[in-house]
This record gives structure tokens, C-alpha cells and sequence, in this order.
């Protein structure tokens, strides 16, 4: 789907520059291993844990900006990484519960998380002349071996016996979700994009209340609120 949608839109998946076509690479290593990591802490830990964890990244996004900027933030910045983490805290911090026996678990989430960030930043310098969707295509070429071999090593059942979960999956959280991602890394620097995936545990509180009828208490309200200023203020402050 992704090379038809990059055919279509003419962008050449062969014949980059060589330099994109390392960071690709390295990317999409980072990429595979992310999820598998990913996917192997979910097994050892709690729902709550595997969340907070696995938005390790996007801190890491948000202070990588700063480094390769070096320059301090403005007091409007400071503001919205404060809110942002604030905010984080409060939706994550109370489902979380750290101990021994989710030791395991909590490592491969904080590791998925600090891989997800480097697969981010190499995309990030690789967009600047490469095609989003050309560059998906790339990414999944590297990748989507990488983690059958894993799967493989690790003994997991491959074939699926009902497809609709896995195409789904595929078309929502792959070619929407990366594809919208990876376009949005022309437009906006490594803290925005920080506080945007700082948005996911508001999406899953939301969700959860939406779908599932989990209850939404005052305290998730506030925490939802300070995500949404804090990156209305950064992006204020980018204009």
C-alpha cells in the first residue's frame, strides 16, 4: 500500500542520497526494535507502566531539541515542556505501580521508548530530502524482516488466523498514523513533535472513557488540559 501510494505520488523509492539511505536504515532498525522491545515489555509489566514508559521518547525529544539548538529555551518553553510533563504525570503516574516483578517488563518498555526517539531523529534529517511516503516504504523494506525474524527466534505463531485485526492494524496505526507522523517531521522541530506524542496517554484516556466506559475523574480532566495548552503554547511560540 505504502510503495502505491509513493509510486502514485512520485517519489522515487530508489536513487536517494546515500547519506538519507543510511539514516533510513538506521531508523528502521531502531523502528523494528522499538516494537519488539515494545511488545516483549507489555508481557512483564502493567498497561500503565508499558504506557509511561514508552513515551520515554518524546522527554528525550524534547530536550534533544534544546541540544542541538543549544539554546535555552524561552520562559514560554519552559512553560510547555513543564505542562506537557505535568500533565503526563498526572494521566500516567497514577496507573502506574513499579516493583520487582515488573522490572523486566519496565526495562524493554523504557528501551522501546529511547529507540522510538532515535527512529524519529533519523527520519527527521532523512525527510528533509526524501519523500514521506517513499521513506515509509524504505522503513518497512528494513524493518518488516528484522521483526519476523524476531518473531521467529522467539517462537510465535506467524500466520494469523483472522486477518481483520492485523490489516486494520496495518492501514490505521501504519499507513495513517506513520504516514501523518512522518509528514509532520518536514514542518516541525524535535520539541513539537516531543509534546505532540505527549498526547497519546490523553488520546488513551479519552478512549478509554469513549469506549470502554472507564471512569474519567476531575484530576484525568486537568492532566488532558495541560497536554493541550502546553502545545498550544509551544506551537504559539514557533510562530
Amino acid at each position: 500500500i505504502l510503495w502505491l501510494i509513493a509510486r502514485r505520488a512520485g517519489e522515487p523509492v530508489l536513487g536517494v542520497p546515500r547519506r538519507a539511505a543510511w539514516l533510513v536504515a538506521l531508523g528502521a532498525l531502531a523502528f523494528a526494535f522499538d516494537l519488539a522491545s515494545w511488545h516483549i515489555g507489555i508481557e512483564f509489566t502493567r498497561l500503565g507502566n508499558a504506557t509511561l514508559f514508552g513515551n520515554a521518547g518524546s522527554i528525550v525529544l524534547l530536550f534533544w531539541g534544546i541540544l542541538v539548538a543549544r539554546v535555552m529555551p524561552a520562559r514560554a518553553e519552559w512553560a510547555a515542556i513543564v505542562l506537557a510533563l505535568g500533565g503526563a504525570a498526572i494521566l500516567l503516574g497514577r496507573s502506574a505501580e513499579i516493583s520487582a516483578s515488573t522490572l523486566m517488563g519496565d526495562l524493554f518498555c523504557i528501551t522501546a521508548g529511547l529507540l522510538y526517539a532515535v527512529y524519529l531523529l533519523c527520519l527527521q534529517d532523512a525527510r528533509k530530502g526524501l519523500g514521506g511516503w517513499a521513506l515509509l516504504v524504505r522503513v518497512c523494506l528494513v524493518a518488516a524482516p528484522v521483526l519476523l525474524s524476531v518473531a521467529w527466534l522467539r517462537g510465535e505463531p506467524i500466520w494469523p488466523r483472522d486477518w481483520t485485526p492485523l490489516v486494520v492494524l496495518a492501514i490505521l496505526s501504519q499507513v495513517v498514523g506513520q504516514g501523518l507522523l512522518v509528514f509532520a517531521l518536514r514542518a516541525f522541530p524535535p520539541m513539537i513533535i516531543g509534546l505532540a506524542l505527549l498526547m497519546q496517554p490523553a488520546v488513551a484516556v479519552a478512549y478509554g472513557f469513549l469506549a470502554f466506559g472507564e471512569v474519567l475523574r476531575p484530576l484525568d480532566t486537568v492532566g488532558m488540559a495541560m497536554l493541550g495548552a502546553a502545545l498550544a503554547v509551544a506551537r504559539a511560540r514557533m510562530r
